[in-house]
């Protein structure tokens, strides 16, 4: 028997499609076993990919680990394993940047089997008991603003993820949303953004940190769409990753549905991609095994019905136009493919996690300590720039 281990992120959406592709690949190849543990969601932000690629043959990680772990050659390059045509599928039929964003270095560093983006959410049904939206969703970030308003005229809120990690997120998309051609956050080495722009961003952040419930610096993007799920205080929250297993029936006592982001003038475009990556480790003692269980969990086919009916969310752009897999989903897909396809792509070079860590505890900080605007900006361009002098990798 071969046995293959994996390590994912602990939620419905990072483990129940991957068991159930392990199941399934067991039955076409008895002699194949793939068992799944998981870590945290923090971890899966934080812990160093090249440990975890020392103790299981598959990893799913971030794409902004890529350019450390191609420069440590912790995972096998795919674009050596697998079939130049299967790779060519998948490029052409990812979800927004999914696939791109495990590229690196002239290889296939993953394979984009699960796709995100921070996406808006809201409680229809709270919603509709606030007579004084006129029209609906919030369309502009000042639509989100008055919608906070009259939410708290109706004891409701609406609220945003804003533990560290998510502030700094969410500055990425309020200036990539906001952005012109070649404005994006990090599109140069020596600043993190412009500074008209920072400021135009960072002021938008800290008027969504003044409107939200008071327990959004405590909640991650699963917290809080738990909390949309089981109480009824909150009614719309403009920025969070999007996971579908909110908007399916059963899965919590409400539906939490989905829409594309608030736009500043250029549509819902500049949402911070996430999403998840599977990768094979580099010392994987069954080398071929584990590239084709990766395959076939990134498959059109199982992406489209067996990972996506187990509560996975897919990578594969198959699955998000296929009408069954969007009905299971509560129209997820339908609703946001527009967000995902114009997401903001992070920077990924190797010092690039050490600046991610140090720049939300920077923008956690300034949120609920009152920052400086001008001051915090102009930490945040010196930890960009230390990180893209820290180590000149190519590909960036």
């Amino acid at each position: 028997m071969i046995e293959l281990k994996g390590i994912t992120w602990n939620h419905p959406r990072g483990l129940d499609g991957l068991a159930a592709t392990a199941a399934e690949y067991h039955e076409w190849h008895p002699e194949v076993q793939v068992t799944w543990q998981t870590r945290s969601l923090q971890d899966f932000a934080d812990f160093s990919v090249e440990r975890l690629a020392e103790r299981f043959d598959l990893v799913i990680y971030d794409h902004p680990f890529i350019g450390e772990a191609a420069a440590l050659r912790c995972f096998l390059p795919l674009d050596e394993h697998l079939d130049a045509a299967f790779l060519k599928d998948q490029a052409r039929h990812s979800a927004g940047a999914s696939h791109r964003s495990y590229q690196w270095d002239g290889h296939q560093w993953a394979l984009a089997v699960d796709a995100a983006c921070q996406v808006s959410a809201y409680r229809p049904d709270l919603l509709a008991a606030i007579d004084s939206l006129d029209a609906g969703l919030p369309a502009t970030w000042d639509d989100v603003l008055a919608l906070a308003a009259a939410a708290r005229r109706h004891g409701r809120w609406i609220a945003t993820p804003l533990i560290p990690v998510d502030s700094l997120m969410c500055l990425y998309t309020l200036c990539a949303n906001a952005a012109g051609p070649g404005e994006e956050p990090c599109a140069t080495p020596d600043c993190f953004v412009g500074r008209p722009l920072g400021r135009y961003a960072l002021e938008l952040l800290e008027r969504l940190h003044a409107a939200g419930h008071p327990g959004s610096p405590g909640w991650n993007p699963p917290a809080l769409l738990d909390h949309m799920a089981r109480e009824n205080d909150i009614v719309y929250c403009p920025l969070a990753f999007g996971y579908t297993n909110y908007g399916r029936a059963g899965f919590r006592p409400q539906r939490v549905l989905f829409a594309d982001i608030p736009s500043a003038g250029r549509g819902p475009a500049g949402a911070v991609l996430g999403g998840a990556g599977l990768g094979v480790s580099a010392r994987a003692a069954h080398p071929a095994e584990a590239c084709a269980y990766a395959a076939f969990v990134a498959s059109a086919g199982v992406q489209r019905t067996t990972y996506v009916a187990a509560g996975g969310q897919p990578g594969h752009r198959g699955a998000w136009l296929d009408p069954g897999a969007d009905a299971l989903a509560g129209g997820f897909f339908a609703a946001t493919l527009a967000t995902i396809d114009a997401s903001y792509l992070r920077p990924r070079h190797r010092g690039y996690m050490a600046f991610q860590d140090q720049g939300f505890a920077l923008i956690y900080r300034h949120l609920n300590e009152h920052g400086n605007i001008d001051a915090t900006l102009d930490e945040l361009d010196a930890l960009y720039r230390a990180s893209t002098q820290a180590t000149k990798s190519p590909g960036h």
